[in-house]
């Protein structure tokens, strides 16, 4: 069994006092407010933030807090930009702790993942002036309930069944390869020798894998991919708290919801094996699916289908390298213990603390013995879940033979599960089991206590890796 790592311990413990064991005792069905601010946004609040969902859990399954400028405050006019810190009042709304209470709130229809349900008539008509960068992500299967949900996530599910994954093991195993090779080739020129030889593992191995297998998959043709790919890692590397940095997150989605445009017109006339290409021919055959319809799903598909993965891999590679105990046992048997090792850096350091978008109740109800009012938003904390005592004794062990690590629940549960889940999988196993291989030795090249938070894609991963290998 492992411990965290020395400086999480570290950083939790200078962090100061969290805002918790202060919440006051109400009636049983009455969510307790606490004075707590969550803000996945906030590289210091990540940095302590399970410490803060454990005082939270501690509290009750559901309390009330208050949270940082998300997704859902983008939407609307004038929301776009995030406000400059301390400038903008904090959002308060429920937020659920425990992993039984996340389960059943995931399952729950009567919570709204629409974010037009809670709007007000005037509010509705604003939408039209919706920032053109954030209608895709908007009107995406994320913020959309059934049966607009069930409609649309139909024709691309089969595109990402286990089997299908199987038949893609190859094909990944090639890009993973490949990508190695080319780092090995550029540490030659450098003059750097086995066992010192250097790289950011996030972005020469990380970043351009998954999101050389999605492109892929979408059918993105081969000459557009360096432009393609030069967008995304804008969006990938940008702080939202930088109004520059903002400004070019925003102008590569606009850039890229245009390209698509063209690119849908050229699948039309010329399709090929892709995903893109059966989304055209579903609307050429008189399916539901508008224009809006098509970007939404290619922007989702996309985005989500290669930042999970990034930084899945880039977590799960320090874990085993801040845990000896743990890398030694992997290195002993990479084969059979790459599946364990993915779930349990999903459990751990998973890529989503909270839903971006709140849940909204759309009646009167009772979950965990606390009444939820109609109209009220309700952020599900899988974080929080994943490190619960009652569901995983020890939570805050990093263990990779961890029995029930599979019960994890970064990906989510119910209708709106990461419909990319099984192919961040298959590649996380991939990315572990060929760099363990190759490089037995690697090592951290700085310390742990160096290593950042990113929040520029609104997940938990690190802004860089660096290694030697």
């Amino acid at each position: 069994m492992a411990t965290n790592p020395v400086n999480e311990q570290k950083t939790q413990a200078e962090s100061g006092p969290t805002p918790q064991a202060t919440c006051p005792m109400k009636a049983l069905r009455e969510a307790p407010r606490c004075p707590a601010l969550l803000d996945k946004e906030n590289p210091e609040f990540l940095a302590r933030a399970y410490a803060t969902y454990a005082d939270l859990r501690a509290q009750a399954p559901i309390v009330r807090t208050s949270f940082g400028h998300g997704f859902a405050d983008a939407v609307l006019p004038g929301g776009a930009k995030r406000p400059e810190s301390g400038s903008h009042p904090a959002k308060e709304r429920l937020f659920v702790t425990r992993y039984d209470e996340v389960v059943e709130a995931l399952l729950e229809d009567r919570l709204s993942s629409d974010f037009r349900t809670s709007l007000t008539p005037e509010q509705r008509a604003n939408l039209q002036y919706m920032p053109e960068e954030i209608r895709p992500l908007a009107y995406s299967l994320l913020m959309l309930d059934p049966p607009d949900h069930t409609r649309l996530r139909k024709l691309v599910q089969p595109n990402f069944t286990a089997r299908t994954m199987e038949t893609l093991r190859p094909r990944v195993q090639r890009i993973a390869d490949t990508l190695l090779d080319q780092v090995e080739r550029a540490a030659a020129e450098r003059g750097e020798r086995e066992g010192e030889r250097r790289m950011d593992l996030l972005h020469t191995f990380a970043y351009p894998m998954p999101i050389t297998v999605i492109s892929d998959m979408l059918g993105i043709p081969e000459e557009d991919r360096q432009k393609v790919h030069g967008w995304a890692e804008s969006l990938l590397g940008a702080d939202r708290r930088d109004a520059a940095m903002d400004e070019l997150r925003r102008g590569s989605l606009r850039e890229f919801a245009r390209y698509l445009d063209g690119l849908f017109e050229r699948k039309r006339r010329e399709p090929t094996e892709d995903m893109i290409s059966q989304m055209v021919h579903a609307q050429d055959e008189g399916d539901k699916l508008n224009h809006q319809e098509m970007v939404s799903m290619v922007f989702i598909l996309f985005f989500a289908g290669h930042v999970t993965t990034v930084n899945l891999i880039g977590s799960g590679v320090v874990a085993l390298l801040t845990h000896p105990d743990q890398l030694e046992r992997f290195l002993a048997d990479p084969t059979h213990l790459s599946k364990g090792a993915v779930e349990e850096t999903l459990r751990y350091w998973g890529p989503v603390d909270y839903m971006s978008t709140p849940r909204i109740i759309k009646e009167d109800m009772e979950l965990a013995g606390t009444h939820l009012p109609q109209g009220e938003k309700l952020s599900v904390g899988l974080a929080s879940a994943n490190r619960d005592p009652q569901q995983f004794p020890n939570p805050d062990v990093f263990d990779i033979t961890r029995p029930n690590a599979h019960r994890n629940l970064a990906f989510g549960k119910g209708i709106h599960i990461c419909i990319g889940a099984p192919l961040a999988r298959l590649e996380g196993q991939i990315a572990f089991e060929t760099l363990f291989r190759r490089y037995p030795r690697m090592r951290l090249e700085v310390p742990f206590e160096s290593l950042r938070w990113n929040t520029g894609s609104g997940l938990r991963g690190f802004d860089r890796v660096p290694v030697r290998f």
